[in-house]
């Protein structure tokens, strides 16, 4: 049996991982997927305050109490950010890190930092109509490519998302390389251009297990069997 803390990105919840946390469990895995402060059913918790450190205390928390080793920590999206920081803090406690179509930063970087221009001058300029803390969801459907069938749930369940997060660059040591198990899985199906392309790339040639599947940002709704298999193969 393997452990699995699945961590959501902007504007999600651990709501979003309810098929492949499904998936796994009937494999006889043990699944936490954490709701982020602030996002999905912790919603009422939103507020400008919130930055990515507050994220990171969530997921190390859930790994602290509930007594969690050997961990496949996963991160979709802006969730990268989280779990790097995270298993920098307690890499003897990650087994495998998988960034799912995520950021990948290194110390001293936000996701401002690595975003595509274009795309952190848009959250900017949506904060700055909405009082300047929180940046509200783009479209599923046009600007992250989700299918058909979820596109109107992930819309209406979508909460704003705290500019801190963004702007606050990770701190890391370096005990996060100490985390040997890479993988990479990049939705190469996007209506726009991928900030994710570059660090699929980059994974692939630096031998991480790389995977890019035929779905839009948002895989694990996507392509829940595909991303399980993967996710199965991973704790292995």
């Amino acid at each position: 049996m393997t452990t699995y803390v699945l961590v959501h990105g902007a504007w999600g919840g651990g709501w979003k991982f309810a098929r492949v946390a499904s998936l796994l469990r009937k494999r006889g895995h043990s699944v936490f997927a954490p709701t982020l402060t602030g996002a999905g059913e912790r919603s009422h918790l939103l507020s400008g305050a919130i930055n990515l450190s507050t994220h990171v205390t969530d997921v190390l928390n859930v790994i602290r109490y509930e007594d969690l080793s050997g961990v496949v920590l996963l991160g979709h999206s802006y969730g990268g950010m989280v779990i790097t920081q995270v298993a920098d803090r307690i890499a003897e406690k990650i087994a495998a890190l998988v960034y799912l179509d995520a950021f990948v930063p290194e110390d001293g970087q936000s996701l401002f930092d690595l975003n595509i221009p274009a795309n952190t001058q848009m959250f900017l300029t949506r904060a700055g109509d909405n009082g300047g803390l929180l940046i509200p969801p783009p479209p599923a459907k046009a600007y992250f490519g989700v299918n058909d069938g979820d596109a109107a749930r992930v819309d209406e369940l979508a909460a704003p998302q705290p500019i801190g997060t963004m702007i606050e660059k990770v701190k890391l040591t370096g005990a996060y390389r100490g985390v040997k198990k890479r993988v990479y899985v990049h939705g190469a199906v996007l209506p726009r251009e991928s900030p994710f392309k570059r660090f699929y790339e980059a994974a692939k040639a630096n031998g991480w297990d790389a995977h890019a599947l035929p779905c839009g940002h948002d895989i694990m709704l996507d392509l829940p069997d595909e991303l399980t298999e993967i996710l199965d193969e991973a704790g292995k």
